[in-house]
Formats: C-alpha cells, structure tokens, sequence
C-alpha cells in the first residue's frame, strides 16, 4: 500500500492547474485566470464635483489658447461612445471656476472623442487642473478634475470609461 502525503506547496500547485483548466477560452487557448476581460469603469475623482453645474449650457468654444480633449467608452468592451454629454469647467485667465463663462458642455462625437477650446487654465488652489463630468443618467455619473504637470501647459486630456446606470 502507498501513502500519499500532500505538502502545502503541492495543494497550491494543484489548485493552480484546476483554475488555469478553468480559464481556457473558446479557442482552446490558456490564459490567466486573473486577466481583465475589458476596460474598467472611471471612478470619481476626489473635489471632482466642485462648483459643477447641473445642465451647463452646451459651447462651441469657451475661448482660445487652452485645448481640453478626451475620449469616452463603455466599460467592458470599451466601444466608442457617441453622442455624450460632458461638461467641462476650470479657473483660466476670465476668473474662477465659480465664472459662468467658464463652464461649457459638449457632445462626443461618433468615435467617442470630444474637445473644447478655452482660455488657459490657471493654478487655483495652487494646482493648474479642470473639472469634468458626465451625468446624463445613461451610465454612472463621474466627476474628474486632472491635475496640469505645468501651469504653461496649452492642452490636457482626460478620458472616460462608463459603467451602465
């Protein structure tokens, strides 16, 4: 008679290979059982909702000199999402971002992409930053406010990946 006798590093191993049988997909073809199937939603941004503006009038421009861009997807699959709404606002050159003239919305557009131009953003509370939201009631409302490396920077991007409402 023969006695099996497991250690812990053998338990581990076994229940590796048991969970590597469980991750091989249709194609036959391993992969790790941890890999992220897709694109992960946004999270809000701490201060991201200061002086934000519920319905902020859609803008062809704020302004010049100072280019704000992104992209938007849906999580998951990361598709494109077309048509959006996003707000954007900041502290530039024409005051705060209490201003009213600073505070603008726009539409993605079909490859998922928007971009406004306005004044140049200018450090408040000592950091260069913007303010971004999506809360058309579709996906989850998020709130971004990137930070600028430089206050001499003429451009920031800020994308955004939506979870459904």
């Amino acid at each position: 008679m023969q006695i099996t006798t497991h250690s812990r590093r053998s338990l581990l191993l076994g229940a590796g290979a048991a969970a590597g049988v469980l991750a091989v997909g249709s194609t036959g073809l391993m992969r790790p059982a941890s890999a992220s199937t897709g694109f992960e939603p946004t999270q809000t941004m701490r201060g991201g909702s200061n002086n934000y503006r519920p319905g902020a009038p859609f803008v062809e421009r704020l302004g010049e000199g100072f280019w704000m861009s992104g992209a938007v997807r849906r999580a998951g699959d990361g598709a494109p999402l077309a048509g959006v709404r996003i707000q954007i606002w900041a502290a530039t050159t024409l005051g705060g971002e209490r201003e009213p003239a600073n505070h603008g919305s726009v539409l993605t557009a079909e490859d998922g992409s928007y971009r406004l131009e306005m004044p140049q953003i200018v450090p408040n509370f000592g950091q260069p930053h913007a303010h971004l939201a999506y809360d058309d009631g579709a996906f989850q409302t998020v709130f971004l406010r990137p930070v600028m490396p430089s206050a001499s920077d003429t451009s920031l991007s800020a994308d955004f990946v939506l979870a459904p409402a």
